[in-house]
């Protein structure tokens, strides 16, 4: 018979995982199909037991998944461990082993966590699995805490873990989702709870290691708080609650700031200059997050700001946040990757033998040549010696016969082309005379055939 403690466990997962379920499979929960992180250690194996027991009382089809990271010498009895819990408990179980890098400047704990989860993401693609339950509880909920504020941390940060919510970043998918179905419970109670129920688990070594960081908060700190503060648990918890509370309102102002201030894909510096710097701050966090990209620091901010609102309309600003850039072009801001340099891309000199396409991958992109109305005679288009290359300065271009010759700066300007763009936006030659300007256009003056035989070139990003 279950004591109180073990039974107050299986009752809280029981109404967590079935509010999560509810929100996951709102049409058909018992349809549903889930897996567990599964490590062997007492969290999981704690999860593991009562995911089966909920599993084989709803018809639910239910996996386990572990990953194997080789960074300890019992890693693989581990491996074998679980493969064999789940084989006695006919649970679906699958494995991926991943190398962690050695030297990675994020650390090691956080370089096998993504490596853990890029795994599981697999993993859960593979099977056609849509939820994922991690054991995490409410002393991890505190660890997170704690350890986000010692960063610094927002709101966001101070957040702690959500129930349930997705991780593209660490998931590799937009669809799949994590929920933490143990997030009330006290890692005491799930102690309690394994050892009523007489399940065998594994014990990892490195937990012990106070190199890493939550390690050392985990054994030397936190139980110096509990003995002075025994409720903290449940109070940081109510924390990270208020925290969540608020962060949801500045996402709210986040997406009316956003939906005044967004003029296409870009920003309209005009309205962003009429909000406060928190408010601009809280948009570009909300922006940067839209488009998967992390958490800028507040010094970033603080620097994106002032250059990107408070330079003058023609300046050429750009803001480098990881593999992205915050550029500022005639009075907005655009999101944009980070550009390689092109002057060391040389020339391609190349014929025309009839391809609906041609492929320059030094140039990142694709020369197409499609049949028009209008555009340059095909055969006299085959007899010719082409070559692409990126603008070096100058050059002129006449695109139809009523129209006057412009210099490329003045199509440029005239069309909206963005002054970072420009030089990356190739140009075809025939000899010495231009015939295509990528971002412009043809050249009319070259040989025409007969209207609807002829070609017109263009080129894809």
């Amino acid at each position: 018979m279950l004591d109180t403690k073990s039974a107050s466990v299986i009752e809280i997962f029981k109404r967590a995982l079935e509010t999560i379920l509810a929100r996951v499979f709102a049409s058909a929960p018992e349809a549903s199909t889930v897996t567990v992180a599964y490590s062997g250690g007492l969290d999981s194996s704690a999860l593991l037991h009562l995911a089966r027991a909920y599993a084989a009382e709803h018809g639910i089809a239910l996996f386990a998944f572990h990953i194997h990271h080789g960074l300890s010498p019992n890693a693989d009895a581990w491996l074998a461990h679980c493969r064999d819990t789940c084989t006695r408990l006919g649970i679906g179980f699958d494995a991926r082993q991943v190398h962690v890098p050695e030297g990675d400047k994020r650390g090691l704990e956080a370089a096998a966590r993504s490596a853990r989860y890029a795994a599981l993401g697999e993993l859960c693609r593979e099977h056609g699995v849509p939820l994922l339950l991690t054991a995490h509880h409410q002393d991890d909920q505190a660890e997170t805490v704690l350890l986000q504020m010692l960063r610094g941390a927002g709101p966001a940060g101070l957040s702690g873990m959500d129930q349930v919510n997705t991780a593209p970043d660490l998931l590799g998918d937009a669809t799949l989702l994590i929920a933490r179905p143990l997030l009330s419970v006290p890692r005491a109670r799930l102690a309690a709870y394994v050892q009523n129920s007489g399940i065998v688990h594994i014990e990892d070594e490195s937990n012990l290691n106070s190199h890493h960081p939550r390690n050392a908060l985990r054994n030397d700190i936190l139980p110096i708080l509990g003995a002075r503060f025994p409720a903290y648990r449940d109070c940081i918890a109510r924390s990270a609650e208020h925290a969540q509370s608020a962060q949801r309102l500045l996402d709210e102002f986040a997406a009316h700031d956003l939906a005044a201030c967004l003029e296409g894909d870009a920003l309209n510096v005009k309205h962003l200059t009429g909000l406060s710097e928190d408010r601009v701050d809280n948009l570009l966090r909300h922006w940067l997050a839209l488009h998967g990209l992390r958490m800028p620091t507040t010094a970033w901010l603080h620097e994106a700001r002032e250059q990107l609102l408070d330079a003058r309309e023609d300046a050429q600003v750009c803001v480098i946040h990881g593999e992205i850039a915050l550029r500022r072009y005639r009075n907005r801001i655009m999101l944009t990757p980070t550009m390689a340099e092109t002057d060391d891309i040389a020339p391609v000199v190349f014929n025309w033998n009839g391809e609906t396409s041609m492929h320059f991958p030094a140039y990142g992109g694709v020369l197409h040549f499609d049949q028009a109305e209008t555009g340059v005679d095909a055969a006299w288009l085959r007899q010719q010696s082409l070559r692409l290359q990126y603008r070096t300065g100058g050059g002129r271009l006449k695109l139809a016969a009523n129209r006057s010759t412009r210099s490329l700066k003045e199509h440029y300007q005239a069309l909206g082309v963005p002054a970072w763009e420009r030089q990356h936006l190739p140009l075809v030659y025939v000899g010495e005379t231009l015939l295509f300007a990528a971002g412009i256009g043809q050249a009319c003056q070259f040989p025409s055939d007969a209207p609807g035989a002829c070609i017109r070139l263009r080129w894809e990003r």
